[in-house]
């Protein structure tokens, strides 16, 4: 099979990624929870991992570094412990449903008023557009570094500049850009930084987390279990633990420390340069196909691996289906779960086919797709 489905989760991992797993499955107990042997290196492992992440994103501190299940379940966190009644949240067109449903929950069920910085037809924002939508009581602008959809990025350090001025919070979704390029929350200028594990990081599925700048408050979305004060009524309130309620995932952890050492020894520049090398070789070579359309910036000097496109007026799931059953070529089709961009792109009704790529791809699999998607628009 030719994966080429990584914006989704990298199939492909490091060996040391799947040895590291293996092994902790053999040998780590619960993390933070007694003095034995496995508890401890459970403990060890977990605080390995936070400081690789804290080095490798820019966070200062290692204990502001909280482990999730998935940049989603960060992402809610993030949203719902800095966000309440009266507030008003800035968002963009180019986010995921990880960012929009939690704000439309908060919109229809505790009053927060939202106001989105419209894209235009090729993905594109205004910057002007952040400063026009501040209102007295906007609290917070969440948005992604880089669409998931179209691989456009977002100038996340002028944002910051914007939200500065006016003491606003900036949460950052770097689920597609955390491990396919540097990324430094200091330099981006965010508040917190939310990450996945098992997409350009190369971890597990499973593992995720956020980055928080000292000083900001998060409200915990769960309470419960976190092996020390036990007496006390409510969750800790020092990070980590306030936002780690319950039994972390040592074994994806340990993975995830894992494909961090793998992204550092090899130089996340140099993986950054082999996936733009492969997303501009395939881009090449189906933007001239006739009855290909492709979506996005190309001219962007920094964008991610992702070329998403559409072939005549056919159906995105039957062009994904075609090419997975006749060339075993693996794509994601349909909504991306991103529809306020697919309305901009205007393609709600079609959706579009995926393609994004890993540093485990070869130029020998991108002509192979090439060939595929002209011999499907023929």
């Amino acid at each position: 099979m030719i994966y080429l489905d990584n914006a989704a989760t990298t199939l492909q991992k490091p060996p040391q990624v799947i040895e590291a797993v293996a092994e902790a499955m053999y040998s780590l107990g619960n993390s933070a929870r007694g003095t034995s042997s496995g508890s401890l290196k459970a403990s060890r492992t977990v605080y390995e991992a936070r400081v690789k992440i804290a080095e490798l994103l820019g966070c200062p501190n290692a204990d502001h570094v909280v482990f999730t299940c998935n940049s989603t379940e960060a992402l809610n966190i993030a949203i719902n412990g800095t966000v309440f009644p009266g507030d008003h949240v800035i968002s963009t067109d180019l986010e995921h449903n990880s960012v929009l449903r939690p704000l439309y929950r908060l919109e229809a069920g505790q009053g927060v008023e939202l106001s989105f910085v419209p894209a235009d037809a090729n993905g594109h924002v205004s910057y002007d557009d952040f400063e026009a939508l501040i209102r007295p009581n906007t609290k917070v602008i969440v948005c992604n570094h880089a669409s998931n959809l179209t691989g456009g990025m977002i100038d996340l350090a002028r944002v910051s500049r914007i939200a500065r001025q006016k003491g606003i919070l900036l949460i950052a979704d770097a689920s597609q850009t955390a491990g396919c390029i540097p990324v430094d929350m200091g330099q981006l200028g965010a508040d917190i930084l939310c990450f996945t594990g098992h997409k350009g990081l190369l971890g597990p599925q499973g593992t995720g987390g956020m980055c928080i700048r000292e000083g900001v408050e998060i409200l915990p979305l769960k309470v419960g279990g976190t092996g020390v004060h036990s007496y006390s009524k409510e969750q800790p309130s020092e990070y980590p633990t306030r936002l780690e309620a319950g039994t972390l995932n040592s074994h994806g952890i340990a993975g995830l420390s894992a494909a961090v050492d793998f992204i550092r020894e090899t130089g996340i520049s140099t993986i950054s340069l082999k996936e733009n090398t492969l997303m501009r070789r395939f881009y090449e070579g189906v933007v001239q196909i006739e009855g290909v359309t492709v979506y996005g910036d190309f001219s962007a000097s920094q964008r991610t691996a992702i070329v998403a496109l559409n072939i005549r007026d056919y159906d995105s799931g039957a062009v994904s289906d075609e090419l997975s059953e006749k060339y075993d070529i693996a794509t994601r089709p349909g909504a991306h779960c991103a529809p306020r961009l697919h309305r901009a792109l205007g393609t709600k009704a079609q959706g579009a086919v995926r393609f994004s790529f890993s540093w485990f791809n070869t130029e020998a699999e991108i002509d192979e797709a090439i060939r595929a998607v002209e011999e499907l628009s023929a």
